[in-house]
């Protein structure tokens, strides 16, 4: 269910009474340590496999483990389990670590992770490859199973060590056989958290309590690997109907945890010695535009050149951030200061070339089909861009229209495939982690197998048979001339816009203690003093 509103400060007023009812119940469990946390929007959509939301993904982490994690330098380490590689390279056995149960007590078997796997592979872009490389996949025992490949490659531990926008989460094998186009109505994991589910409500609230059975390994945590201590008793994400009630329950200690604050607000908080300003995601994030490839107008390459070219990246890092320490253009698709950079037409990508792109317009006969464009009008770092965007094409001469709608309704929008007269879209606006977009398996945006790949569903061959190869690559060189011709192909064919780079400073209480630096928001390691 959407709710629709004017501006971003005017919200119905049954949306305020439930967020004002989620900050009376914050002391739920009075005895218990808990965090309470405000994030980036309300959750609703529960299925980290069904969604790429962030907000999914960062719920996912909470209550489900990955066979393997990766850590701040890239490197991948086991996690739920160990494996061992056959001399050829194409014969993987995976090791259960002893101590492993869902949160109903039954043990994760072999069995448990291999339909698990499955269904990951059934809808993740990296999964989507790897499953065309792998031979079988069978059990050994209850706590082992083999991978056999048809030829050697990374992608298989990379795969599942990833870190978003679907990480490789291990569910029950009873939860894992729903197909992943539809979601999941259970949610246990095997995670240093349990799901509670009796206090969840749907995009105002929602609870985790520690898992007391869950055994961490003895590594120093670092971002999805290594021990996860969990020193808190329960964490509370909570609704808040905009930034400055966040900041005001901050402030007055209702809340201990900002994932996101908007920079205009910075001043309120970093002069306060009771809290503290911090970038998490110390790599930063980028921000981009994805069109819809199968319906008018945007099925035309030209008129997909066209809208690319009407837009203004310095005024999209104007309204979203609007603060020159925190952005920088970049045109690349996989990121600047990544090994993957490149500057392919970055005239075209940061600087407007209306002229150009009224050419274009014109030359492919573009008879004014409206484009719809998805606006969140709830969640700070994706609303501003629709609004720019919207501008720049009707000043290149398109028919646009804004579609407002909440965040989590954004999200479960882009999976329609209906034509935009049908309830589709044409246009949406959101970002990822520039830790999980460094290269073409990892950056969600680039699979490019037509109605199988993201929201967007471009349909590149080459770029597929160039996923392939560098999957299969192995030298530096041969890897970057890959990943330079998908860039090329991603911007030539409109598979996504660049719109530029961004970091997002977090604020929380002193109270907290040891919280993570991660490109993921985690609430392990972290301890809570009164």
């Amino acid at each position: 269910m959407e709710y629709r509103h004017k501006s971003r400060f005017t919200l119905p007023l049954a949306i305020k009474a439930l967020a004002a009812a989620a900050l009376i119940s914050l002391p739920a469990v009075a005895s218990a340590t808990t965090v309470t946390a405000v994030m980036h929007a309300g959750l609703r959509v529960m299925d980290p496999i069904f969604s790429t939301a962030f907000l999914t993904r960062d719920h996912g982490y909470m209550i489900y483990d990955t066979l393997l994690g990766m850590d701040e330098n890239f490197k991948i380490h086991p996690q739920m389990a160990d494996w061992k590689v056959s001399e050829d390279e194409k014969s993987y056995e995976f090791f259960l670590r002893d101590g492993l149960n869902w949160h109903d007590g039954t043990p994760v078997t072999a069995e448990d992770c291999i339909a698990s796997i499955e269904r990951w592979m059934s809808v993740d872009g990296t999964g989507q490859v790897l499953e065309g490389m792998i031979e079988s996949m069978e059990v050994i025992d209850d706590t082992s199973f083999r991978v056999t490949l048809s030829e050697p490659t990374g992608l298989l531990l990379s795969g599942l060590a990833k870190l978003s926008s679907s990480p490789a989460f291990m569910m029950p094998k009873r939860i894992a056989a729903t197909p992943g186009t539809k979601a999941i109505t259970e949610f246990i994991g095997s995670g240093p958290f349990s799901f509670v589910d009796e206090e969840f409500r749907p995009g105002i609230k929602v609870v985790y309590a520690k898992n007391p059975d869950y055994v961490p390994r003895s590594e120093p945590a670092s971002w999805t690997a290594g021990g996860k201590q969990v020193k808190v008793d329960r964490v509370e994400w909570v609704t808040m109907p905009d930034a400055m009630t966040s900041m005001n329950a901050l402030l007055n200690g209702e809340v201990d945890f900002l994932q996101q604050v908007p920079l205009d607000l910075l001043p309120l908080l970093e002069s306060n010695d009771e809290l503290r300003v911090d970038t998490i995601d110390e790599l930063g994030n980028w921000t981009y535009l994805r069109f819809n490839h199968l319906h008018p107008p945007f099925d035309n390459p030209l008129i997909r050149q066209a809208a690319m070219l009407a837009v203004d990246q310095e005024q999209v890092l104007k309204a979203l951030v609007g603060n020159d320490s925190y952005a920088q253009t970049c045109a690349s698709v996989m990121g600047c200061g990544n090994p993957f950079e490149s500057d392919y037409r970055s005239d075209d990508i940061i600087k407007p070339q209306l002229d150009k792109a009224k050419a274009l317009l014109k030359e492919a006969e573009y008879d004014n089909t409206p484009v719809v464009i998805l606006h969140p009008t709830d969640m700070a770092t994706v609303s501003p861009q629709p609004v720019v965007v919207a501008d720049a094409l009707r000043k290149a001469g398109f028919n646009v229209q804004l579609k407002t709608m909440d965040w989590q309704s954004v999200v479960m929008q882009q999976g329609n495939q209906a034509s935009p007269a049908e309830g589709g879209w044409n246009i949406f606006s959101t970002y990822a982690t520039l830790a999980t977009s460094s290269d073409p398996f990892t950056n969600t945006t680039l699979a490019s197998n037509g109605k199988q790949a993201w929201a967007g569903w471009p349909d590149v061959p080459e770029i597929e048979a160039l996923r392939r190869e560098f999957a299969t690559t192995t030298g530096d060189d041969e890897r970057k001339r890959i990943a330079l011709r998908i860039n090329e192909l991603a911007i030539d064919q409109g598979v996504v816009l660049p719109l530029g780079q961004f970091t997002i400073p977090a604020a929380y209480s002193a109270s907290l203690h040891d919280v993570p630096h991660s490109p993921v928001t985690v609430f392990w390691s972290m301890s809570k003093s009164n």
